[in-house]
């Protein structure tokens, strides 16, 4: 029996939006050759369905498989699959499987061997029975509430739909739960029955552990995150914001301003957030600091620091985001970049802001108003005035937009003053508008008259600069320059020889 290739990297087929769900049927590939999945609609349920389509074993199949799996988990070595890349560790099952079906005397032909080795490679490589969806490019949220209710997901471009795919035993459940938690470098016991990490590609999960903390049984919710962050011609191309929006905030952090990112839970925060992540000077250092890693940023000078739960019941070895912001100013960064601000850190976070370093974060909360109110109030509890530093504050949100699901930069507002009452007079440049679907700015942008006073330029100088880097932005959309390089290649180019980047997309 040939050693067998598995293409974990099959070609993202584009998919067609297709506003009537009911008329949605579409196949594609998930793992070559062995699985593909069909999104159709089920006339009796009366839903999308997200079906998986594996190899069927027959019987005598599944029992050669039970025994293989069970005789291999006493010989495997864990570590070795792990740690090593995808093609030695199939190298590794191969070689595994094939001495325990010579010792085992199994038989079984080549098309059976094929069949076996994909579900072998699919439960002690991958995550079983999640692996495919794991695998697929469009899915963003995979699902699963407990035992015997179905796993659902959440797809780039068809949105919410029930899989084929459940767990109808607790014990194989809390198996899984235990495995993405070594997968994570965590523990999850009785004891310590949540779990808040993120898997080796980024993707960031959270699950519980018994029936005591969620009745269905144990649960997990995994966060899928591209490995290249969007770019910002892409957001533009996607209609999530505007060129002058995106061409605001690359003056803003050219000139070392203040800025959050505020917004639900997946409005596309951390998204925003890696974009805008281009803009940042090539020369600048980076510090970002994170409870689980996210961020993805373009750039070499860069630190990025991930907190640490506590070991055991004695919380010994933690080390919380508060720590490491208060760490990282000593650090000498020019930009310090917090993935989420929700406790005692947004405090170091704008003392920080106040002595000269630029400060980037994100922030649950859906408008301007809401977020100062969340930074006043505890366990915060900022000084009003101290959140005067703050520059300007963007909005996300979730939006439907001819009847599909979409994120959209709602709004940019700035902080002009904020009393030691807690009121607040903020302005708003820039705005999307949900009736047309536009995007609108105005010429009064108060955050250009603090850069005019502080680095001696003139507020239409800066006026001037943003159309021209708006324009920018849009041929590069128009030109489909979409590359995570090509696009840092060209910001980089643009600081340090604007003229000749703009002579060369005609905009001179």
């Amino acid at each position: 029996m040939e050693r067998i290739n598995i293409n974990l990297n099959p070609a993202i087929p584009p998919l067609p939006k297709i506003d009537d769900k009911t008329k949605i049927d579409i196949r594609y590939t998930l793992i070559s050759p062995y699985v593909s999945v069909h999104i159709y609609w089920d006339e009796v349920k009366g839903e999308l369905i997200y079906e998986v389509e594996e190899p069927i074993l027959e019987a005598n199949e599944k029992e050669m498989l039970k025994v293989l799996e069970k005789s291999m988990e006493e010989l495997i070595n864990v570590n070795v699959l792990v740690e090593s890349t995808a093609d030695s560790m199939m190298d590794y099952i191969y070689k595994t499987s094939k001495l325990l079906i010579d010792e085992l005397n199994l038989k079984m032909g080549e098309e059976s061997y094929k069949k076996i080795f994909y579900y072998l490679f699919r439960d002690f490589i991958g995550l079983n029975e999640i692996e495919p969806v794991i695998k697929d490019y469009f899915i963003e949220d995979i699902e699963c509430n407990g035992i015997n209710t179905p796993i659902y997901i959440v797809h780039r471009i068809y949105r919410n739909m029930k899989t084929n795919i459940s767990y109808d035993s607790i014990d194989k459940l809390s198996n899984f739960v235990e495995k993405i938690a070594q997968r994570c470098g965590k523990y999850v016991s009785y004891a310590n029955p949540l779990l808040d990490g993120s898997l080796p590609d980024g993707s960031r999960v959270n699950a519980t552990y018994t029936t005591d903390v969620t009745s269905r049984g144990p649960t997990f919710t995994i966060r899928k995150f591209t490995k290249i962050p969007w770019t910002p011609s892409q957001l533009i191309s996607m209609r999530t914001a505007s060129p002058e929006m995106l061409a605001y905030f690359w003056i803003l952090l050219e000139n070392k301003a203040n800025l959050l990112i505020v917004g639900g839970t997946a409005s596309g925060k951390t998204t925003l957030l890696n974009a805008i992540a281009f803009f940042i000077p090539p020369e600048a250092r980076v510090v970002s600091i994170e409870d689980t890693r996210e961020l993805n940023l373009p750039r070499e000078n860069w630190l990025p620091s991930v907190a640490r739960l506590s070991f055991g019941t004695q919380k010994i070895g933690e080390v919380d985001l508060f720590s490491l912001l208060k760490n990282s100013f000593r650090q000498n960064p020019d930009y310090v970049i917090v993935g989420e601000v929700r406790g005692k850190e947004a405090s170091v976070l704008f003392q920080g802001m106040a002595s000269g370093h630029s400060s980037i974060g994100t922030v649950h909360a859906d408008s301007i108003d809401t977020l100062v109110k969340r930074l006043e109030t505890p366990p915060i509890e900022l000084s009003p005035t101290l959140i005067n530093i703050l520059d300007a504050v963007a909005v996300m949100s979730h939006a439907i937009v001819n009847k599909q699901q979409t994120r959209k930069l709602r709004e940019i507002s700035e902080v002009v003053n904020v009393a030691k009452d807690g009121s607040s007079i903020t302005n708003t440049p820039f705005v999307w508008n949900p009736e047309d679907d536009s995007f609108y700015s105005k010429k009064n942008i108060k955050v250009f008259e603090k850069i005019a006073k502080r680095y001696g330029v003139t507020v239409d100088e800066l006026h001037r600069e943003l159309m021209l880097r708006a324009r920018l932005l849009y041929e590069m959309h128009r030109r489909k320059i979409y590359d995570f390089d090509q696009t840092q290649r060209i910001i980089n180019e643009y600081y340090k020889n604007p003229k000749a980047v703009l002579e060369a997309f005609g905009l001179l």
